[in-house]
């Protein structure tokens, strides 16, 4: 029951953070869902940084991780979202927009993670 719980305070936490970056960029006035690209991408970073960490710091405890990746970055990252813009997307024959963001989208949440694990390796390397 207590990871329930847990997983469900990140949860709580990355929501609000994914609302708090739609708020900040609504004013931008953009034609292209970047709140949700910037919530996948920095989810991405985070959880690869998260995976490459545990491995090399007593912190990360399983209901810590369990807090931060599967709440948190669970929270924060939105494929459900992703998902309908670009349907909305190609409804609006913005179809250069959509298949933009769907490459962005994955091209760049792939190098979140991998940016990520790179960073915390660098972080953590083991001097000899």
């Amino acid at each position: 029951m207590l990871e329930f719980l847990v997983v469900g305070l990140g949860g709580f936490i990355g929501c609000c953070l994914r609302f708090g970056i739609t708020k900040l960029m609504v004013p931008m006035g953009l034609d292209f869902p970047l709140a949700t690209m910037i919530s996948n991408v920095v989810a991405g970073f985070f959880i690869g940084f998260l995976t490459e960490t545990e491995q090399n710091a007593a912190w990360v405890s399983p209901k810590m991780k369990l807090f931060l990746a599967t709440g948190m970055m669970g929270g924060l990252s939105t494929f459900s979202t992703f998902s309908l813009e670009t349907i909305e997307l190609f409804r609006k024959s913005r179809y250069l927009h959509a298949a933009g963001n769907i490459l962005l989208n994955v091209t760049l949440s792939f190098a979140g993670v991998l940016l990520g694990m790179l960073t915390a390796r660098m972080l953590f390397r083991k001097t000899v």
